[in-house]
C-alpha cells in the first residue's frame, strides 16, 4: 500500500473508512472508537457529525447495502476487505445522504481507493459506483422469505429478525428495526439533590446546548445537539451520561435512606451512583458496589469520587455468583443488572447485530440465573431484589425470571414503580421498554420481594 498523504488521512471519509475497517476487525465496539478518533481532535464540531453519521449509518445498514449492491459485484474475482467496506461507505452516502453531490462522493472514493490500493482498484470502485447511480437497485420483494427479506430491510440477521417476530410480531419488529437507523440522542441524568431538572435545563441552554427533559424519567435531560460532557454540570458532577431507561432502575428499588444496598454488577456505576443519592450515609445508608475486574472497579469509585457520593459507595473487587460465599443475609435490596446480549443497544452499538450469535445467547441465561441466585441467598426477608438488563429478549429476562421464581417459592414479583407514560410497557409486572418506543435503549427490569 502506497503511503497515504497526510490531507486523505485526515479528511473525514477515509477516517471513516479506518475506522470502519477496525470495526469489522473485531478491534472494538464502534462507540468507542468513534471516540478515540473524536478526541485525537482533529475534526471540527461540523466534521464530527459527518464522521459520525458516516460510521453508524454504513453499519446500521449494512445488509441492505449489501443487498443493493451484490449484483454489481457478483462477478469480480477477488475484492479486499476494505474495498467493499469503502463500496458500502459510498453506496450509504449516495443512498441516503443528499448535502454532497454524486460526483464528489465518486471523486473522493475513487482517489482512496488509488492511493491506499491502486490505480485498478480506482477503476473497479469507480466502474462499480457509477453502475450503481445508473441502474435500478434490486427490489425487496423479490425476496419471497418473508423473515428474510424483513431481515434485510431492517439490516438484523435472520435468527434475530426471527426472535423479535415471534416475540411482539411482524409489524412491531419492522417498527423497531427501522427506528434504529434513527441516529441516538445524549441524555444525562441530573442528581436533583444538588440542583432541580429546571435549573439544570436553564444552565445548558445558557451554555448553548439544545436540551429538553425527559418524558420517562424525571431526572433525565435529552440533548439534540452539543456535547453534555463539556458542560460545567459535568465537569462539577451534577450531572453524568446515562441512557433514560437506565434511570428507571434506581427509583423502581424503592430504596429508604438507611438501607444496606447491594449492586451485584455495578461497573461503571451509573446506577451504583444513582442509587447512592437516595441513601443516607448519616443513617447508615451504604451501597456495596462489585464487579470481576479490578480496572472497572477503579472506575466505579472514580465515577462516585466525581459525582461526590464517594462517601457511601463501597467498591470490591467479587464475582456477582460468589455474592452468597462473601456475605451475610444482610441487604436490604439488591440489583443484578445482569451481563446480557445487549441487544438492547442497537442504535448505540450498531456492530452488535454482527458479533453477537445465537451461541452467545444460549450461555448467557446460566449466567444470569446463576447471578440471580448467588444474590437472593444475602437478601433479608421482606429485602427487594430488582434484576435489569439492556436486551430485549426473552430468553435473557422473561424466562430467566420465570425459572428463578420455579426454584424460589420464597420470592414473588412486585410492582415496578414507573412514570404512567410506561404503564403500557409493563406485562406481568415486568418492565420491557423497546427501542423504537421512546428512542431509548431497550431495557428490562422486574423487582421481586423475598416473602
Amino acid at each position: 500500500m502506497a503511503k497515504i498523504p497526510k490531507k486523505m488521512k485526515r479528511s473525514v471519509r477515509f477516517m471513516a473508512l479506518m475506522t470502519l475497517e477496525r470495526v469489522n476487525k473485531g478491534g472494538a465496539y464502534s462507540n468507542l472508537l468513534l471516540n478515540e478518533m473524536i478526541n485525537q481532535g482533529e475534526l471540527n464540531q461540523k466534521d464530527i457529525g459527518l464522521f459520525t453519521e458516516l460510521v453508524y449509518g454504513t453499519i446500521s445498514r449494512q445488509r441492505l447495502i449489501e443487498f443493493y449492491i451484490a449484483p454489481l459485484i457478483a462477478h469480480a474475482k477477488k475484492i479486499d476487505d476494505w474495498v467493499k467496506t469503502l463500496l458500502y461507505l459510498s453506496v450509504y452516502q449516495l443512498e441516503f445522504l443528499d448535502k454532497v453531490p454524486d460526483h464528489a462522493i465518486l471523486n473522493e472514493a475513487v482517489e482512496i481507493a488509488k492511493t491506499k490500493g491502486n490505480p485498478g482498484t480506482g477503476k473497479f470502485v469507480n466502474g462499480v459506483l457509477r453502475n450503481y447511480l445508473r441502474q435500478e437497485k434490486p427490489d425487496l420483494t423479490t425476496i419471497t422469505d418473508p423473515i428474510e427479506r424483513l431481515a434485510i430491510t431492517i439490516s438484523l440477521p435472520d435468527w434475530l429478525t426471527q426472535r423479535l417476530v415471534e416475540q411482539i410480531g411482524y409489524e412491531e419488529t419492522e417498527r423497531l428495526g427501522l427506528s434504529l437507523y434513527q441516529p441516538s440522542h445524549v441524555s444525562g441524568r441530573v442528581d436533583t439533590r444538588k440542583l432541580s431538572r429546571e435549573q439544570a435545563i436553564h444552565v445548558l441552554q445558557e451554555e448553548g446546548l439544545d436540551v429538553e427533559a425527559s418524558q420517562i424519567s424525571p431526572y433525565g435531560i435529552i440533548a439534540e445537539k452539543g456535547r453534555l460532557v463539556s458542560s460545567t454540570l459535568f465537569h462539577d458532577g451534577i450531572m453524568t451520561i446515562q441512557d433514560e431507561s437506565s434511570m428507571l432502575v434506581a427509583p423502581a428499588m424503592q430504596i429508604e435512606p438507611e438501607h444496606h444496598v447491594l449492586d451485584a454488577c455495578a461497573a461503571p456505576g451509573g446506577k451504583t451512583t444513582h442509587i447512592a443519592t437516595f441513601l443516607d450515609p448519616a443513617c447508615g445508608g451504604e451501597v456495596t458496589a462489585l464487579d470481576v475486574h479490578e480496572h472497572k472497579v477503579k472506575l466505579i469509585e472514580e465515577n462516585a469520587v466525581r459525582l461526590g457520593v464517594a462517601n457511601t459507595v463501597y467498591a470490591q473487587k467479587i464475582d456477582a455468583r460468589e455474592v452468597n460465599e462473601q456475605f451475610d443475609e444482610q441487604f436490604d435490596r439488591i440489583l443484578v443488572d445482569a451481563p446480557c446480549s445487549g441487544f438492547g443497544l442497537l442504535r448505540r452499538k450498531p456492530d452488535i447485530r454482527y458479533k453477537k450469535n445465537e451461541h452467545d445467547l444460549a450461555n448467557l441465561p446460566t449466567i444470569q440465573l446463576a447471578i440471580l441466585e448467588s444474590a437472593a441467598a444475602v437478601l433479608k426477608p421482606s429485602g427487594i431484589l430488582t434484576y435489569s438488563t439492556c436486551t430485549i429478549l426473552k430468553e435473557e429476562n422473561q424466562e430467566v425470571i420465570a425459572a428463578f421464581l420455579e426454584r424460589h417459592p420464597d420470592f414473588e414479583r412486585i410492582d415496578v414503580l414507573v412514570d404512567p407514560v410506561l404503564q403500557s410497557s409493563i406485562k406481568e409486572k415486568m418492565l420491557t421498554l423497546y427501542p423504537h418506543q421512546f428512542y431509548t435503549d431497550g431495557f428490562f427490569i422486574c423487582c421481586l420481594r423475598k416473602k
